[in-house]
């Protein structure tokens, strides 16, 4: 069924109103949240830039630190804390207890006093009155024991109690994030005895003698057990080693509690003292009253998206109507000048569809009709080509023979050195046999340039025309006294047989007339899956490079070693490469390390 260009117009602008649609509902529905994520990290990020910088700049205690961490909240709905370079909340001089340690042979726990900051081991609602009697010996005057690790040359405490109880039972208390992470290190050690040289354990014991609480507007500090949790693990990375790139600036880590997703920043700073410390802030992602203010902005960036997809895509379809017409336009002009390379694609069954077969048709009925008078153009420049060349060729080799003959003659002729008289007949026998066998190939090569010359195929085994040339040219060998190595196996190809076997005499002879005395010559023959190559390397002088590909030009001799005198014809090779053209194979010549390698293939039968 032929559709026509309107039809076209109409369905693609309507499918192209529908994708815009689907489109800004896709954007909608799920590129928003990705979006929303994007500009809640990156807002967050600078207004903790802009807290550090405030922060830096106060005289900070702890009342100054409450007061700009619950400012922060209040303008971003991010909770943010400071840590020390332990992972310490800093300023807790409100939530914490001092302990007088007793008497020790280690000199880093005898007679001291330390101070433990309490949220890292019990909630600050545990201290209310109503349930005082979960933390009774946590009081002035009682006496404790404590056990912890040593991380960093500092000692971290882990597990503390009554001094007479178990730190094991249910009465202590422990840093539960701590105590986790040191389970999940220990199991990446072969052994215990690796993890507690590196982490040494101690247990001290000693008397508490200070207790402080926080009251009213302190306490609301230490009520948000989702922050401290995280910086409680984020402590417990940091002390044992697995945080992640700890000296990164700032760091966006993702963190899903109960199904809400958070967002954990992590800014390393330099504190007022010139030690590391942390900003710690965490934001929740599903807020719905940022979302509502957010949408405005990303409406701006689906407005903007929108607009650039309608006008790319009407461009697009505007080209893929009009592509048809202008490529028609480009092929009837390349018709003009001749060129008919290119066609028309049918990609439509409409007018333009039709009109573009009738096109490719008429062209392709042109390049026919022209192709073929070019073919008959060029076999009469060819014929023309190869009678001059001939003519030349004859001109040119044919001189000296003449010119040798009409010597012996005039001598002959004048009585000069008649007891010579036998020479010079030999002599002139000798020249009158060079040029019947010069005219000969010439008249060969002429036959083969000539393009009317057709080649017959037919299969036969090339180790067995290799042995009978060989034979034939036994006398030649034994002459000179050359050692032939012939490594053939039977191999079955399609060629011209007896224009093979000429190659093979030629190349052979070639090999023969160009070997020092006592020399080698080696013939073999190299199987591929669908090829055979037959090699013919002689030792002895090799070809300069710069003449390899000229040796097979009629009638050329670049090196005294290939002169006349040695009898060639100077068209063996010539002919040779008219044969192998005409089989369509590859050929060739190339230096060894001692010698020539003259080589063709043929196409063995499938």
């Amino acid at each position: 069924m032929k559709k026509g260009i309107v039809l076209k117009l109409f369905l693609l602008t309507t499918g192209l109103c529908l994708f815009i649609l689907a489109v800004i509902f896709a954007l909608q529905t799920v590129f928003f949240k990705q979006f929303y994520v994007h500009q809640k990290v990156k807002d967050v990020n600078a207004a903790l830039q802009a807290y550090k910088q405030e922060y830096l700049k106060a005289a900070v205690d702890t009342q100054a630190t409450a007061e700009l961490e619950q400012d922060f909240y209040q303008k971003h709905n991010t909770w943010i804390t400071t840590l020390d370079t332990q992972g310490n909340l800093k300023y807790t001089d409100d939530f914490f207890m001092e302990i007088k340690l007793e008497h020790s042979d280690e000199a880093m726990f005898s007679n001291k006093t330390i101070t433990i900051p309490l949220y890292s081991f019990i909630n600050v609602e545990d201290f209310s009155s109503d349930n005082q009697y979960l933390t009774p010996w946590i009081q002035e005057g009682e006496e404790i024991a404590m056990e912890g690790l040593i991380m960093n040359n500092q000692p971290v405490i882990q597990r503390m109690g009554k001094r007479e109880s178990n730190l094991r039972d249910e009465s202590h208390l422990e840093n539960r994030q701590m105590v986790n992470k040191e389970y999940e290190v220990v199991n990446r050690y072969a052994n215990g005895n690796q993890y507690h040289e590196k982490y040494p354990t101690f247990l001290v014991k000693g008397t508490i003698t200070k207790v402080r609480i926080p009251k009213g507007a302190e306490v609301s500090r230490y009520t948000n057990h989702l922050l401290l949790e995280r910086v409680k693990a984020f402590q417990a990375d940091l002390l044992y080693g697995d945080l992640k790139d700890s000296n990164n600036a700032n760091q966006a880590i993702d963190y899903e509690e109960n199904h809400v997703d958070y967002k954990i920043f992590v800014d390393r700073i330099q504190d007022h003292d010139a030690n590391p410390a942390y900003l710690f802030a965490m934001t929740s992602l599903q807020p719905v009253s940022e979302a509502a203010g957010m949408i405005k902005d990303y409406y701006v960036y689906i407005i903007i998206a929108t607009l650039l997809l309608v006008v790319l895509a009407s461009f697009y379809y505007s080209r893929q109507i009009a592509r048809p017409l202008l490529r028609i336009n480009r092929t009837t002009r390349q018709m003009a000048d001749l060129d008919f390379s290119e066609k028309i694609p049918i990609n439509s069954k409409d007018e333009i569809g039709d009109l573009s077969r009738n096109i490719n048709e008429l062209s392709e009925r042109l390049h026919s009709h022209i192709l073929r008078l070019e073919q008959d153009i060029e076999k009469e420049k060819q014929l023309e080509h190869t009678r001059k060349e001939f003519i030349s060729g004859v001109s040119h080799e044919l001189k000296t023979p003449l010119s040798v003959i009409q010597s012996c003659l005039a001598i002959m002729k004048d009585g000069v050195a008649s007891h010579k008289r036998d020479y010079y007949f030999k002599a002139m026998e000798d020249e009158i046999k060079r040029m019947d066998l010069l005219v000969a190939d010439m008249l060969e090569l002429a036959k083969y340039e000539s393009g009317t010359y057709t080649m017959d195929m037919d299969s036969f085994y090339i180790d067995a025309v290799i042995e009978r040339v060989c034979a034939k040219l036994a006398a030649d060998i034994e002459a000179k006294q050359l050692h032939l190595d012939a490594s053939l196996k039977p191999i079955e190809v399609v060629a011209n047989e007896r224009r093979i076997e000429q190659v093979v005499v030629n190349f052979l002879s070639n090999a023969i007339r160009y070997t020092p005395e006592q020399g080698a010559i080696l013939v073999s023959i190299l199987e591929d899956q669908d090829t055979a190559k037959i090699c013919i390397e002689n030792k002895g002088t090799r070809i300069p490079k710069e003449q390899l590909e000229k040796i097979w030009d009629r009638f050329y001799r670049g090196e005294p070693s290939r002169k006349r005198s040695s009898g060639g014809t100077g068209l063996g090779l010539a002919i040779c490469k008219k044969i192998l053209e005409m089989h369509g194979v590859a050929y060739g010549v190339t230096n060894t390390s001692d010698g020539v390698l003259f080589y063709f293939q043929l196409n063995k039968k499938a």
